[in-house]
């Protein structure tokens, strides 16, 4: 058997026939497209067979990914883009590191974008991870092409490691540590934090050097405070920023020193007789330097030279109280406060003056009296008692209440500030007697009570308010009348009435008062009137009638009653309603 190819002669070195009657064709062009037909004869007869070959252009990469160096955050594209065969389909796939790009799982940082022939690959919000060789597979029906670029992502620097205190004194400390990774971008400065049992959080320290730079790894920290507990930690910086901090480093505490801070806030006053109070601000135990912690209280009558002292042991104490019958009241004394702990003693605040305990008042106040004013107020006065400034202050006068039923150990008290000699009484109840005392007081305490006086509260007002309300308008005048008030049994008598009036637009009343049940107000008539009328008696105001609300009227006659209130109306209705009240009052 043999077979048999029909080539030209010029073909013979690209086209070659093959043992097994296979035809290869070397350096293929599109020439070479069309039908082929292979003939095979042996003695029992022959056989044939054709294809069709198609000769397609090759896939290219046009825009192939380059390498980058970016910073973590940043969003990239890696282009992809290339020239093929329109007749043939393709396809682009990713591989990171080695291994195939789920764009799924990894949807949060990895798109494929771009049209058909391109394969681009974003990478949004680009992380450290995102580091290393990014390859894109281009594959059809009959080739495949690759390109390949390295991705490098720059960060801020990992954490410092293996952070010690190798040295501690008692306001120093010896830091050493170990560099961690620097993220494609060297370190250039590192800073150290301190956190204790009283700051907040963590707190950047003072260093020796100032600068600490990226090739050193250690450092002396310095201002540190005597008798504290501390840890340490190393944050790495770089041009991208400040990277992680490292991990503490075990706590240590400073050793022991003398006391440097002095009490603040150094006062006094007050008390009871023959006592002089200091007080000032205790120490924080940050401060307090070491165990022992305690404080020195000197003081001196002003004048003197010699100082008495004495020790305060509790570091927590605000105040030290000496009592002595041989104090006088309100004396100054020169008063200054140190600090001691098991190291020596500390500085002493700078001196104040304070003055001893005064003295009570010792007098009542005189010309004690009661004065009802209404249901439920009474106004009590006295006379100032005889006071003199080397008694120390008077704070003012309290005054204490009760009534008929109730007992005087259980009593109410106010209070009248400073040279005040009257205070008014209020939420009590209607037509009671009430019994008043008053005393003077200071910082020492107070003085006896005054004589007991009594003042009973007026009748309730009347409840009643004044009934069918007429007012006129002429011209600028409106004159009102309504009925007379007539109070009940347990009712304060009428005294008198209160006319109150405002415009439409203001929110304050004006007051006429009368005793008679008829009034005349002189009215601008640029606005609406509110007006209404209550009953006054010696027990306060009664109940105020309904208000009345009269238009706007130039210099028309109109009048009218409380019965019912006016309101806005349109102008055909206006005209309707001062018809009636002028047709009114001809009739």
């Amino acid at each position: 058997m043999y077979s048999s190819f029909q080539v030209n002669v010029q073909d013979c070195v690209r086209i070659m026939l093959l043992k097994d009657g296979g035809l290869r064709i070397a350096n293929v062009t599109k020439a070479d497209a069309g039908s082929y037909m292979c003939l095979a004869t042996n003695q029992f007869g022959t056989a044939s067979g054709s294809t069709n070959l198609i000769v397609t252009e090759p896939t290219r990469i046009t825009l192939a990914p380059s390498n980058m160096d970016v910073t973590v955050g940043e969003s990239v594209v890696l282009p992809c883009q290339v020239q093929h065969d329109p007749i043939l389909d393709i396809s682009f796939t990713w591989y990171f590191n080695g291994m195939l790009t789920d764009f799924k799982k990894d949807a949060s940082h990895f798109e494929k974008v771009g049209g058909s022939a391109s394969g681009d690959l974003m990478i949004r919000n680009i992380q450290l991870k995102h580091t290393g060789k990014y390859v894109c597979m281009v594959k059809t029906e009959v080739d495949s092409v690759a390109s390949a670029a390295d991705l490098i992502v720059r960060g801020s620097p990992g954490p410092p490691e293996h952070v010690k205190v190798d040295e501690i004194t008692d306001t120093t400390a010896q830091i050493s540590w170990q560099e961690g990774t620097d993220n494609h971008s060297p370190v250039t400065t590192y800073t150290i934090q301190a956190r204790t049992p009283f700051s907040v959080g963590w707190q950047r320290v003072t260093t020796v050097p100032d600068v600490i730079d990226g090739k050193t790894f250690t450092t002396t920290v310095v201002d540190l405070n005597p008798w504290v507990e501390y840890e340490f930690r190393v944050v790495a910086s770089n041009k991208i920023g400040g990277g992680e901090p490292s991990l503490p480093s075990e706590k240590v505490r400073t050793e022991e020193a003398v006391p440097e801070i002095p009490p603040s806030e150094v006062s006094g006053g007050g008390g009871s007789r023959s006592e002089l109070v200091i007080t000032w601000d205790p120490i924080p135990e940050e401060l307090q330097n070491g165990e022992g912690f305690g404080y020195v209280v000197a003081f001196r009558p002003f004048g003197t030279t010699t100082w008495i002292q004495t020790v305060v042991t509790s570091p927590d104490t605000p105040r030290y109280v000496f009592r002595n019958e041989s104090i006088l009241p309100f004396s100054p004394y020169e008063v200054k406060v140190g600090v001691y702990n098991n190291k020596g003693e500390g500085p002493f605040s700078s001196v104040t003056t304070v003055f001893s305990a005064e003295e009570e008042p010792s007098v009542a106040p005189s010309g004690v009296s009661a004065t009802s004013l209404s249901s439920s107020v009474i106004e009590v006065s006295w006379t100032a008692i005889p006071w003199k400034m080397s008694s120390g202050r008077l704070l003012g006068y309290e005054v204490r209440y009760w009534n008929n039923g109730g007992k005087e150990e259980s009593s109410n008290r106010v209070k009248a500030a400073g040279n005040e000699t009257s205070i008014r009484i209020t939420g009590l109840k209607s037509n009671l007697a009430y019994y008043t005392a008053v005393r003077a007081y200071n910082s020492a305490g107070a003085g006896p009570f005054s004589a007991t006086v009594n003042a009973t509260t007026k009748k309730t007002p009347p409840s009643q308010p004044p009934g069918n309300v007429v007012w006129n308008v002429t011209d600028s005048r409106v004159i009102l009348s309504w009925e007379e008030v007539r109070a009940m049994e347990n009712e304060s008598e009428v005294i008198g009435y209160k006319v109150l009036y405002r415009t439409s637009g203001q929110s304050r009343m004006n007051v006429l008062s009368t005793e008679k049940t008829t009034a005349e107000l002189v009215l601008q008539f640029n606005d609406d009137y509110v007006i209404e009328v209550k009953a006054t008696s010696d027990g306060g105001d009664g109940t105020s009638s309904d208000q009345i609300l009269i238009p706007r009227l130039a210099s028309m006659d109109a009048r009218g009653s409380g019965s019912s209130i006016l309101s806005i109306f349109s102008v055909s209705s206006f005209f309707l309603t001062i018809f009636s009240l002028t047709l009114n009052s001809v009739l």
